[in-house]
């Protein structure tokens, strides 16, 4: 004998099959994903120094859905006294950064390494020059003149990307049940010891911890190059003229 199913038993059966039956990215569901960044020192004599540990990028790239759509801005990197302020810009990807040179004297940015490649030239006090950056990636920036000089923008096709505090939590809030790649960068730490941290995250409800994630810095960044591929010169003066100091 078959047990009967009452209207109102029925109504509510149908509501759930049809519920199970839509996308689920109709109800995607939100977590937070929280991380703790511990920096070491490679040098011996430094081992031993507590130093913030700010500064590192954590960024997840979604594997089982297609990334949430990022919106391009406008952001602005200047130059001056000799320095790029911000020194860390990270950007959704498209966006155009300019470069305004606020000294009293010529700069030359370029970067021609990773992500986005470009060469501004040689520019005057007080003009602005303008970059799109529409490769996903980090670029090095540098001024051809000034080898003190030097920045990094990271330009990210992904929303869910955070810096990490003093203390060196890490908090993306607001990210999307699912599996997704993890990134990370860090001045000072090599790319070979970044891409070795890289893994498959699996993000859940309420929150999803990506536990203590140890960065072991360099004591010493190695001088770059400049824009030939050549060691800086002493008096930049000599080849761009009395208004670079």
């Amino acid at each position: 004998m078959t047990c009967p199913i009452s209207r109102r038993g029925s109504w509510f059966l149908a509501v759930l099959l049809v519920l199970w039956l839509l996308p689920s990215k109709s109800y995607a569901q939100s977590a937070e994903v929280v991380a703790q960044i511990q920096i070491k020192h490679s040098g011996k004599q430094r081992a031993d120094m507590r130093e913030t540990s700010s500064g590192v990028v954590l960024w997840l790239n979604p594997i089982t859905d297609p990334p949430a759509k990022v919106t391009p801005g406008h952001f602005r990197l200047m130059q001056k006294d000799k320095s790029f302020s911000p020194h860390l810009l990270v950007v959704p990807l498209g966006s155009s950064v300019d470069f305004p040179n606020m000294d009293p004297f010529y700069h030359n940015v370029f970067s021609q390494f990773d992500g986005k490649r470009f060469d501004l030239g040689l520019y005057e006090a007080g003009s602005v020059k303008t970059v799109r950056f529409d490769h996903e990636g980090i670029s090095y920036i540098f001024c051809n003149i000034h080898p003190q000089m030097s920045a990094v923008v990271i330009a990210l096709a992904t929303p869910y990307v955070a810096g990490s505090s003093d203390s060196g939590k890490i908090l993306l809030p607001n990210v999307s049940v699912g599996t997704y790649e993890l990134h990370l960068w860090a001045e000072g730490v090599d790319t070979q010891q970044l891409n070795a941290l890289s893994r498959r995250v699996q993000v859940g409800l309420p929150e999803t911890s990506l536990g203590i994630i140890t960065l072991t810095k360099a004591d010493t960044i190695p001088p770059h190059k400049n824009k030939f591929g050549e060691d800086y010169k002493p008096d930049a003066s000599t080849e761009y003229g009395p208004n670079v100091p």
